[in-house]
């Protein structure tokens, strides 16, 4: 059996993107809804870069993507890739975005047109019911220069109201611009980048090897003794576990997968990884949690594990069941393999954290100052979505859903361990005492190594 290479970790896979640094900035946004991906994202300033960013990437990465095709084509015909190599076309939602501008602001008389295809042009003018739009495409090589490029369209071109260029290279449409040249500079948009990250996430081989791998679930009713003591019968309470059985045997078959009733208000499914994430579309989306609540006034947890044997898959769905119930219920937490946590799993994207922030000497701190690892999680999913580390007393009461008093004890607690500092006063009117703003230097200093980790 061949070594894995240093790309294939129990982590997620490790992806390479190439590509102008606008659109690597779109691509970071994109890449939130793929946990599974380490990217390694690569930006140049002058295309003789890529063939030297590429080679730098090759030994480190499972699967590539290009965010320009006409760079795709000139480094596959210079270099030979053991592993998968991918690009964004321009003929999704992107084209009909730049054919609207142009429409917008330049008319759709003539066209000149580079990168796209022919084929998709003439479909979305159709769509768009612009018959009468004379359109010349570069029929040059793919491997044509940006001064080729340059040259056709300016050899096309006429200044008359209603010509304008469509472009999907930057370097051409930045030297249209500084020759007055109306251009649109075609560009994926963010469902377009989603479509193709996930395309490349289908080719690895590490997806592929993980597509069989078992994944246990537990399904935990939220204070499921208080429940069953609220029913004025045991009618009542049978009535309503045959329902929950029904909703959830209606869901486990969307899954494939296998459902059994442990008693006491806790269930256990099996499922595969593959139609796991498909179904939950990734770790974003898993609506019976919702149904139950709207249509039974039922609260449930459910703890996903994944694992290399079924045994170490069960453990992990126990030890995520214990986080849901941290956080609170009415969520579901993921462990993975190397017991890092993806949760709580919801319809944006999910905040993803290292089980390793619970170390021996933090966790010790942590406790002696009343930091609950429910509260851990609520503070690093705020900082991660909001990109805010400073607060008031009066805002982390909000978020951790304690009144003002308890928030101002604990943060005493907190700064006394060392995990919070005083970085400043809000004045908020002219009378009244000033609040303090506190740091919550822990949970900014921990997601700042992830990223860079990531990065």
């Amino acid at each position: 059996m061949a070594a894995l290479s240093p790309a294939e970790t129990e982590n997620g896979v490790a992806i390479g993107v190439i590509g102008p640094s606008a659109l690597i900035e779109r691509v970071r946004e994109a890449l939130h809804s793929f946990p599974n991906f380490i990217p390694l994202l690569r930006s140049y300033e002058e295309e003789s870069e890529v063939l030297e960013l590429t080679k730098d990437l090759l030994a480190n990465v499972e699967v590539l993507l290009f965010l320009e095709y006409h760079l795709f084509r000139k480094v596959k015909e210079q270099m030979n890739f053991h592993i998968p190599v991918h690009y964004v076309p321009l003929m999704g939602t992107g084209l009909y975005r730049s054919l609207f501008r142009s429409k917008s602001l330049y008319g759709l008389r003539m066209l000149t047109i580079d990168s796209v295809p022919n084929q998709y042009v003439n479909q979305i003018l159709t769509e768009l019911n612009e018959k009468n739009t004379d359109v010349h495409i570069f029929q040059g090589s793919p491997l044509a220069t940006t001064e080729e490029m340059v040259n056709f369209h300016l050899s096309h071109f006429d200044n008359r109201p209603g010509s304008s260029v469509l472009t999907g290279v930057e370097a051409v449409s930045e030297k249209l611009t500084a020759l007055g040249i109306p251009n649109e500079w075609v560009t994926p948009t963010h469902q377009d980048l989603i479509v193709s990250l996930e395309r490349a996430l289908l080719a690895t081989r590490t997806r592929r090897n993980k597509e069989s791998q078992i994944v246990v679930g537990l399904v935990n009713i939220d204070q499921f003794r208080k429940m069953v003591d609220s029913y004025p019968s045991e009618h009542e309470v049978q009535k309503l576990k045959l329902d929950l059985h029904r909703l959830l045997l209606d869901y486990v078959k969307l899954l494939d997968g296998h459902l059994t009733n442990l008693g006491g208000g806790e269930y256990l499914f099996f499922t595969t990884r593959g139609i796991f994430e498909r179904e939950t579309r990734g770790y974003k989306y898993l609506p019976v949690l919702d149904e139950a609540e709207k249509l039974l006034g039922i609260s449930l947890s459910v703890g996903i594990g994944f694992g290399r044997t079924a045994t170490d898959a069960g453990n992990h769905a126990r030890v995520a069941l214990r986080q849901c119930k941290e956080f609170g219920g009415k969520a579901c937490y993921i462990v993975r393999e190397d017991l890092s946590v993806i949760g709580p799993v919801e319809i944006t994207h999910p905040m993803i954290y290292d089980l390793s922030i619970t170390d021996d000497k933090l966790l010790e701190e942590a406790e002696k100052a009343g930091m609950s690892a429910a509260y851990m999680s609520k503070l690093m999913a705020q900082v991660a979505r909001y990109k805010k580390a400073n607060y008031t007393a009066q805002e982390l009461a909000a978020i951790l859903g304690i009144t003002i008093r308890s928030s101002h004890r604990i943060l005493g607690q907190w700064i006394d361990a060392g995990l919070v500092d005083v970085v400043g006063e809000e004045k908020i009117s002219s009378k009244g005492r000033p609040r303090q703003i506190y740091r919550l230097s822990f949970v900014a200093d921990h997601l700042k190594k992830i990223r860079e980790a990531v990065e």
